[in-house]
């Protein structure tokens, strides 16, 4: 061989693939849908930071000492003991509080030797990291890993996105609703059924995930995909467990109300009911006509019911939608607090798979000119939300 030869063989060929492309190859797509989760999570934590510098609050404060968080702190050091007497007379229990959330501040309080409300800090970051997870892999299921990550950007970005990273009950719950819509989708119905129990120790709507679990369970059965005793036993055990934690606080509570149905008046103590949407549709017309207020009632239903409807364009597994139907229901038939309702919504993220799986099949300067202006938009209100009225 001569010398320009050998000096050839010896530079090694170019690389098909840049190095910048070479990384985004080696790195899963459930990698890159939580590391988008974050930076868009670090995006509004910084939005808060700099406008708290003008405003002269906390930002610690405005996540985990207000609100529904601190709560949550006195549930963790008092346990259920706790009532406040409203400026109004009512009195306000404490028991409102599902106690999944307090359990777990508690321990990471014990595990790590933060405060309380520090301590819901990092439940929430670990879980809203967990619940990013397990929204990619429910999407994914049907639609693909991209649509999966844009569909997880969507609900990091979405208005009161900001909530996520509060030591509120929402990531955590999501993290869980997720986890167990998947394992319902791949058939491991035990851990579907334990993570639905997990689920309704975290808020009463857990009981939607409960409901896609026995939906899947019967349309196995269905389908034949139950032949042995092994899986029909499998499948009984995980439908007994399912609601076992949502029952059991809702009963434990009646207990000491003397009521079986004590928990609802809690929720009466609190001002929360469900009346099937007609309160906040008189308020979003300012109660000026009754007629107003049925047309608006009946668009408001129209739009939440529009996703949940199969369709060939965007197919969702049965199981999803009657979970995404359920959750969406409660959030706008409660009667509560109306400026809560985005933040009940946060768990429907089957909301935005049509939208996800629509970005998805567009070029990537599309996904960017969607996506960037919506995380600052998000990023922006949180901010301004925060250091305003904030959540209830």
């Amino acid at each position: 061989m001569s010398a320009a030869a050998r000096e050839t063989a010896e530079v090694p060929a170019a690389s098909p693939h840049p190095p910048r492309r070479r990384f985004r190859r080696h790195v899963p797509a459930a990698a890159w849908a939580v590391i988008l989760y974050a930076a868009v999570r670090a995006t509004s934590l910084a939005a808060l930071a700099l406008w708290c510098r003008s405003t002269g609050k906390s930002p610690r404060v405005l996540l985990s000492e207000r609100w529904d968080s601190l709560w949550y702190v006195r549930v963790a050091a008092h346990g259920y003991d706790f009532t406040l007497t409203a400026p109004d007379g009512r009195s306000l229990p404490s028991t409102a509080f599902f106690p999944l959330l307090p359990w777990l501040e508690t321990g990471a309080h014990r595990a790590t030797g933060v405060g309380l409300p520090t301590a819901g800090l990092l439940v929430g970051a670990v879980a809203s990291l967990l619940a990013a997870w397990g929204i990619f892999h429910v999407v994914r299921t049907g639609h693909g890993d991209r649509a999966g990550v844009v569909c997880v950007v969507l609900w990091a970005a979405v208005p009161v996105g900001i909530v996520q990273s509060m030591a509120y009950s929402e990531a955590l719950f999501v993290a869980l609703a997720a986890w167990a819509l998947h394992a319902v989708l791949t058939r491991r119905l035990l851990l579907a059924g334990t993570l639905a129990c997990l689920a309704g120790l975290t808020r009463p709507v857990g009981l939607a995930v409960t409901a896609a679990l026995l939906l899947a369970v019967w349309q196995l059965g269905r389908r034949g995909g139950l032949r042995t005793a092994q899986q029909r036993l499998t499948a009984l055990l995980a439908c007994l467990i399912a609601p076992t934690g949502a029952v059991t606080y809702i009963l434990w509570v009646g207990e000491r109300q003397g009521n079986p149905l004590g928990y609802l008046d809690v929720q009466a103590s609190w001002g929360n009911g469900f009346d099937g949407g007609w309160a906040f549709a008189t308020f979003l017309t300012g109660g000026l006509s009754p007629w107003l207020s049925a047309g608006t009632l009946l668009l408001l239903l129209a739009l939440a019911t529009w996703p949940h409807i199969p369709a060939k364009s965007r197919p969702q597994p049965a199981p999803v939608l009657l979970y995404s139907a359920i959750v969406t229901l409660l959030a706008l038939g409660a009667s509560g607090y109306f400026g809560s309702k985005p933040r009940l919504l946060l768990p429907a993220f089957p909301l935005l798979v049509p939208l996800a799986v629509a970005l998805a099949r567009r070029r990537p300067r599309v996904l960017y000119a969607t996506l960037i202006p919506l995380t600052l938009a998000s990023a922006a209100y949180g901010a301004f939300w925060l250091n305003g009225s904030g959540p209830p």
